[in-house]
């Protein structure tokens, strides 16, 4: 044992990983019934919100910092007041990232450590009642 610690990021399988949850997370709320509220918010075609989405995801997940680089700061928050972000927005946002965490994140242990603070940030990025 070398004692060397390894992030989120590459115990998840990196940028594969990643990538595919990134995608996988779209794909949900884009054919999902449950998620039309949270689909309607977003523009026509994922395309940009996955890119961004993986880029963010691989920074957050201790990856290189790609958004940050592109983007600075993420400011989520902020960067998302123009959309209205409702309890079910939110809740159908969790419902599709919690499926596709399901579905590409093989170790259930690496699951319930990444869970937690996504579950935090969808209440944190809620900005209507």
């Amino acid at each position: 044992m070398t004692g060397e610690t390894i992030t989120l990021y590459e115990a998840i399988g990196g940028d594969a990983t990643v990538r595919a949850l990134a995608r996988r997370f779209y794909q949900l709320m884009d054919t999902l019934p449950e998620a039309r509220n949270c689909r309607a918010i977003h523009p026509p075609s994922l395309g940009g919100s996955e890119a961004k989405l993986h880029e963010y995801l691989t920074g957050y997940l201790g990856g290189p910092p790609v958004y940050v680089e592109k983007y600075g700061h993420p400011r989520l928050r902020s960067r998302h007041f123009g959309a209205a972000i409702g309890p079910a927005e939110r809740d159908e946002w969790l419902l599709c990232f919690r499926r596709a965490l399901d579905e590409t994140i093989e170790n259930p242990k690496l699951r319930d450590i990444i869970w937690p603070p996504i579950e935090r940030l969808g209440h944190h990025m809620q900005n209507r009642e």
